[in-house]
């Protein structure tokens, strides 16, 4: 599901990474729809490859949004931009054991803007299978 999705720091949104290039991946953004190079000095991470801290132990960000999805009846979740206050009272009843001194307000906006904007453009898939197709977009390591 989150396979080949891409957070790039520094860009908004998510990009589709396409193909690798000659000096790094070419992706699509999801905002826009327009192609472009994240060069390969660009910090990016994959969305499979990220988690929630927990006061036990990491927590998935594919587990989050199915959290968010089954609270939300698989629709929208609160606006990013809702107050404070308001994202941590949400949180807490998707991940009541989130890490409250690691996880920032900043980081559960991510998480809500990522949600929705997958949402929004339907990439969120919790039946599929997590088989490897022949069609599976080349994997990205982030940087260290």
């Amino acid at each position: 599901m989150l396979k080949g999705i891409l957070a790039i720091s520094g860009q908004p949104g998510l990009f589709k990474a396409l193909s690798e290039g000659k000096n790094g991946v070419i992706v699509e953004s999801l905002l826009t729809g327009k192609k472009q190079t994240a060069f390969a000095s660009a910090k990016m991470s994959t969305l499979e490859d990220i988690a929630i801290y927990t006061t036990s132990e990491d927590f998935p960000l594919k587990k989050v949004f199915k959290k968010i999805a089954d609270l939300e009846k698989g629709g929208i979740a609160i606006p990013s931009n809702s107050k404070p206050e308001e994202l941590k009272k949400y949180f807490e009843k998707v991940l009541p054991d989130f890490d409250r001194e690691r996880v920032y307000v900043s980081d559960i906006k991510k998480v809500l803007t990522w949600y929705n904007l997958l949402q929004q453009k339907e990439l969120l898939n919790f039946n599929e299978d997590e088989a490897v197709s022949e069609e599976t977009v080349p994997a990205v390591e982030p940087e260290a």
